[in-house]
């Protein structure tokens, strides 16, 4: 005996009718007809009388009504439980995300989304490494750059144009680079968290793009860090556009090759694979998103 089949037969009874049974569960009359016939088989005792005008409970009918009203109910609990559980907005999640972002703008958003959802606290820790998330436990993750991971699920949410750039005070002292490979002749800043390597330096060109290998004598794995280099005239950067959006727009810094730079990365929020992820990862992601795309013109 099918539970699916006591179900359909509760319908009945409520409805006193094949057709709106049929109708509400998207099936023909037929089918319908078929299940109600093939409980009646399987227990071996008609259930209904069925006339033109009305379907009427037999006594064997009115005995199996009682136990499929509750088999009913028990599904529509168990789906209202799930359901409650996931629009339910709370609990906890642990995270990790880039350092530029997170100082630039996911601090104050997650912030304020855990101020919206009271009953919801969030670990978020500031990484530049490609975490693990089964091993780190982590419930979400963003990151610059795709994770060839079949275990997740990346959402991409922009693009992150990077730039090359220098103070007017080094550039004063030192001349402008007028061609990309004119680099290797000046003090390039090394941002030592990259996927090409440091000195790797990416830009375009009509046959595709070309490497130009930089030297300095200053390298971090710090934003901040080769930010504040840049600002104090000590040799030229390669970093993302939205860590130096103001500096560039005060004058503090200069692009120098506003349109020859290759290096673009996307920001995904990855998180691990499931069916149907936890409503309060979508919604944190959707967030974060909103947050993202609102100063698009920083990336």
């Amino acid at each position: 005996m099918r539970a699916d089949d006591l179900i359909l037969f509760s319908q009945v009874v409520e409805l006193g009718s094949f057709s709106r049974v049929a109708e509400i569960n998207n099936l023909t009359n037929s089918v319908v007809s078929k299940r109600i016939a093939r409980l009646e088989q399987q227990i071996g005792v008609q259930l209904l009388y069925r006339t033109t005008r009305k379907l009427t409970l037999t006594e064997a009918g009115k005995a199996l009504m009682h136990g499929a009203k509750n088999v009913k109910q028990a599904a529509q609990e168990a789906m209202d439980a799930v359901s409650g559980f996931g629009e339910n907005v709370s609990g906890h999640i642990k995270m990790s995300v880039p350092t530029i972002s997170g100082d630039l703008i996911l601090a104050d958003a997650v912030a304020e989304f855990c101020n919206l959802h009271p009953g919801l606290s969030v670990d978020m820790s500031l990484d530049n490494r490609f975490v693990d998330l089964f091993d780190g436990g982590y419930d979400l993750v963003i990151r610059t750059g795709y994770l060839e991971d079949s275990s997740l699920i990346a959402r991409h949410i922009l693009d992150s144009q990077w730039i090359v750039c220098a103070s007017p005070s080094y550039i004063a002292r030192n001349g402008k680079p007028k061609e990309p490979s004119d680099l290797t002749r000046h003090n390039c800043l090394q941002y030592a968290y990259q996927t090409t390597g440091a000195s790797d330096w990416e830009f375009k060109a009509e046959q595709g793009n070309y490497i130009v290998k930089v030297t300095g004598s200053f390298s971090t794995d710090n934003a901040t860090a080769l930010r504040k280099a840049a600002l104090g005239g000590y040799g030229i950067a390669y970093v993302p556009r939205c860590l130096v959006y103001h500096d560039l727009r005060n004058a503090q810094l200069v692009d120098l090759f506003p349109e020859q730079v290759g290096k673009k990365l996307g920001i995904y929020a990855v998180y691990p694979f499931t069916r149907q992820p936890p409503n309060k990862v979508k919604l944190l992601i959707e967030h974060i998103r909103a947050r993202y795309l609102a100063i698009s013109h920083y990336f």
